[in-house]
């Protein structure tokens, strides 16, 4: 284990205060970052698996690291607070053995300012920040691209973007990579930020600010991740079938209406 990952692990351990030997059975430990996510499990989630005699804990992260290496290693029984591409990436290259359970409502990426009205006021050395995680930074460079402020080279995946896939700087931007978790605060600097859903909510933006949102693929819809071993096992499938419940798609449509809606939802609004 290298010392970043000790260090990681022995933070978290400390945060939770959780020893898996000592663990309730019906109590569900789920890791989260703060903001949106976190409240859909408190508004929603919660109440429906205590109801069934579940006790639920939450632990919030500020980082989109702690929280798979704390799933891994047992500290946490579920997470939520990433895509599918994030998760594939990250399991494979840690060699964790992650799975996605369901997907959730999701808060789309989208550009803010603080400093300009409009996208149309884009000039030369215009500052734009953007999340520095590979998966997300993609999706922020192919949105620069449709609207024209970059070009990017004719072969390149979508999903795969980076910085040496731009072929020309159209409006000579200059661009900003920053942990996703700081980019609500890189608003008092930059001209423009490409922020997460979830922390843009979390810093008290509002989703209907944004000046562009990125139309969520299901590629980018959020999902609750669980160890592969404990896919089938009985508190998951409970997991699972809260976030389908229309006792959720309630809470849903009541406090998070601006969010991407699952498909299990939007075939639950059908079947009304």
């Amino acid at each position: 284990m290298n010392t970043r990952r000790h260090l990681l692990l022995a933070a978290v351990a400390a945060a939770i205060s959780f020893s898996a030997y000592a663990k309730d059975p019906k109590e569900i430990v789920i890791g989260t970052s703060s903001g949106p996510y976190a409240d859909q499990i408190k508004l929603g989630i919660k109440p429906i698996l205590e109801k069934q005699g579940y006790k639920i804990k939450l632990v919030e992260f500020n980082d989109y690291i702690q929280p798979n290496y704390a799933l891994a290693e047992g500290s946490l029984d579920a997470n939520v607070f990433q895509h599918i591409i994030y998760l594939t990436k990250f399991s494979t290259d840690h060699k964790l053995a992650l799975s996605e359970l369901v997907k959730i409502p999701t808060a789309p990426i989208a550009i803010y300012s603080k400093k300009h009205k409009s996208l149309n006021e884009v000039k030369d050395g215009t500052t734009v920040a953007l999340p520095n995680d590979p998966t997300n930074q993609a999706r922020a460079l192919v949105l620069l691209d449709q609207l024209g402020w970059i070009k990017l080279r004719g072969k390149t995946d979508p999903i795969k973007a980076s910085e040496r896939d731009i072929a020309a700087n159209i409006k000579k931007i200059k661009l900003l990579p920053l942990e996703a978790a700081q980019l609500p605060r890189s608003l008092q600097d930059a001209d423009y930020a490409f922020i997460n859903g979830n922390y843009a909510l979390a810093s008290g933006l509002k989703l209907k600010d944004a000046l562009l949102t990125e139309k969520i693929s299901p590629a980018y819809a959020n999902l609750v991740a669980i160890r592969t071993a404990d896919k089938d096992k009985q508190f998951a499938r409970d997991i699972a079938a809260a976030y389908r419940s229309r006792e959720f798609l309630a809470v849903t449509d009541k406090y998070f209406p601006d969010y991407a809606k699952t498909d299990d939802q939007l075939a639950l609004e059908k079947a009304k």
